[in-house]
């Protein structure tokens, strides 16, 4: 399982400090996977789902809370759960949210031990975790800087917490996995160009493949075949633009590489299950990035 991880590119850019979607769901599609950016998984109402982190994996109740490292294999899988109403909050926070010279300074040790900890996957007592869960939940609905003075303190309330659990017995790592530097320079390129067409061949040739086997390769790495992942990619900076700023939906799917407003309509309705006006009328204030 975890030789079979994927290499998740999130939705932070490097001018995020960290990202926070909330989210209702009926399944954990998403595979088992590992990204430089820590992640706060907040789960409520996920009694029976299986949680794998490293060489870790257990059963977790009606809720949890869990810190995971950088480059550390992890995921969540619907497993026993029937719920069809899970709710979950996570935040991707930049490895370097915090730099080693802030990190050094007594006031933040805590934090700085925390993050040391969650190499191997940190799980936060059910005490804790209630305690945090309605300060989680208005974090997206909060602007400004208190956004991210909260989410230290958050941090910081977290590191102090008794009866913490490091999940994982080994810090499993996941640094040399073999194409991430290859998927990262693609990831890059279709950050950068994705407002217009790209093609098979010219991304195949960035990385100095057929594109038979560009197609082959991203499909393993992502999951996706590279038209779906351009899309998705489309999609997430179109959501993150209806609920950031006012521009109306035409000029959001033409700023996001769409020519036919129907066709972004189609695309943005098959991933979101709801079209960009729906997405925006019940989700706007929902997530939030700093």
């Amino acid at each position: 399982m975890i030789n079979n991880a994927h290499r998740e590119i999130t939705r932070l850019i490097p001018e995020d400090s960290f990202i926070v979607e909330e989210r209702v769901k009926d399944d954990f599609d998403f595979p088992i996977h590992f990204h430089p950016e820590y992640e706060l998984n907040f789960i409520y109402r996920g009694k029976g789902v299986r949680r794998i982190i490293g060489d870790h994996t257990e059963i977790i109740d009606e809720l949890e809370l869990v810190l995971v490292g950088p480059n550390v294999v992890h995921g969540w899988e619907l497993h026993k759960c029937t719920c069809k109403e899970i709710y979950e909050i996570t935040v991707h926070i930049h490895d370097d949210l915090l730099n080693e010279k802030t990190l050094s300074r007594r006031i933040f040790k805590p934090i700085k031990d925390l993050f040391n900890r969650a190499k191997h996957g940190v799980l936060f007592s059910k005490e804790t975790t209630v305690q945090m869960m309605p300060r989680l939940m208005a974090l997206p609905k909060i602007h400004g800087i208190k956004y991210y003075l909260e989410f230290i303190a958050i941090l910081d309330d977290l590191s102090k917490s008794e009866n913490q659990k490091m999940l994982s017995n080994s810090c499993v790592e996941k640094i040399d996995f073999q194409n991430s530097d290859q998927i990262k320079k693609v990831y890059d390129y279709i950050q950068a160009n994705f407002k217009r067409t790209i093609t098979l061949n010219e991304i195949s040739e960035l990385v100095n493949m057929s594109p038979v086997s560009f197609n082959r390769f991203i499909k393993k790495r992502t999951g996706k075949t590279f038209v779906t992942y351009i899309n998705h990619t489309r999609i997430s900076f179109a959501s993150r633009w209806l609920l950031d700023s006012d521009l109306s939906i035409g000029e959001i799917s033409f700023m996001c590489g769409f020519n036919n407003i129907a066709n972004f309509n189609r695309l943005f309705k098959k991933e979101k299950n709801c079209t960009p006006k729906e997405f925006r009328h019940e989700f706007v204030g929902t997530k939030r990035v700093l």
